[in-house]
């Protein structure tokens, strides 16, 4: 059987992120999006979004990229969030069996303002 390996990377929050006010935070909050659509734009992130309601309430997202690990890792420290520490950049490979998994390219969002404008 033959596999194909994709580059997995999970966003998680630190047992002690720093501290900012809602203004900072939302600012942060775009600017990471932002980052995150200029990497789907490149053609790095396949696919990528939020957890909501898991067990773990320190693991925050997930995204599929079509580089190797060390490149992820180099694009993910340039992530505001993760320069700012509020966020931290697991990376690892992920081996599926080969067509089992396609991905489309769809528009993602540049800021929680589209996020909210729901189209």
């Amino acid at each position: 059987m033959r596999f194909d390996q994709h580059t997995v990377v999970l966003l998680v929050r630190p047992t002690d992120p720093p501290e900012l006010p809602r203004d900072a935070a939302d600012r942060l909050q775009d600017a990471h999006l932002a980052h995150q659509a200029g990497l789907v734009e490149q053609g790095a992130v396949l696919a990528a979004g939020p957890f909501l309601g898991g067990d773990d309430e320190r693991v925050r997202g997930f995204a599929v990229l079509s580089v190797d690990p060390e490149m992820a890792r180099e694009l993910y420290a340039n992530d505001p969030a993760v320069r700012a520490g509020r966020l931290v950049a697991q990376v690892m490979s992920w081996m599926v069996p080969e067509g089992n998994v396609r991905f489309e390219n769809v528009p993602v969002p540049k800021s929680m303002l589209e996020v909210a404008a729901g189209d």
